[in-house]
């Protein structure tokens, strides 16, 4: 997700495409995005709030699916920020862009313990088997 436009996130998976042969798998792991959690109205959410570190999300482009992940955290006694956009993905692209390049879906679960993904998970681990 750290690819920002969804040209160069499908050269990924041509990439990953590319380096395997046929029935050699590719995982992917990203987040669903969540913007059932933003409030009517808003741009972001808060999504970790701990004393030593905020984690506040922001939607800024819905059209491009580009959000930015801001943090806030306490390293030595001091305030560090770091943000970074990222254009998220959701289930039923990631599939496609998969297809795309020329993979089916072999498994997916809602995190790397095989929790079975459902329509409430925040992440999803997807493993795709390239074609013959």
């Amino acid at each position: 997700m750290n690819v920002t436009t969804q040209e160069d996130q499908l050269a990924v998976f041509a990439n990953a495409a590319a380096h395997l042969e046929p029935g050699g798998c590719f995982v992917v792991e990203v987040i669903v995005p969540q913007l059932r959690s933003v409030p009517l109205g808003e741009v972001g959410r808060v999504f970790t709030l701990y004393p030593d570190h905020v984690g506040i999300e922001t939607f800024d482009d819905l059209v491009g699916q580009i959000a930015w992940s801001h943090h806030w955290m306490e390293v030595d006694g001091r305030l560090v920020r770091h943000s970074a956009p990222y254009r998220y993905i959701w289930p039923s692209e990631l599939q496609l862009m998969a297809r795309i390049a020329g993979f089916r879906p072999a498994d997916r679960w809602a995190g790397w313990d095989q929790s079975p993904f459902t329509s409430d998970s925040t992440s999803q681990v997807a493993v795709f088997e390239k074609l013959a």
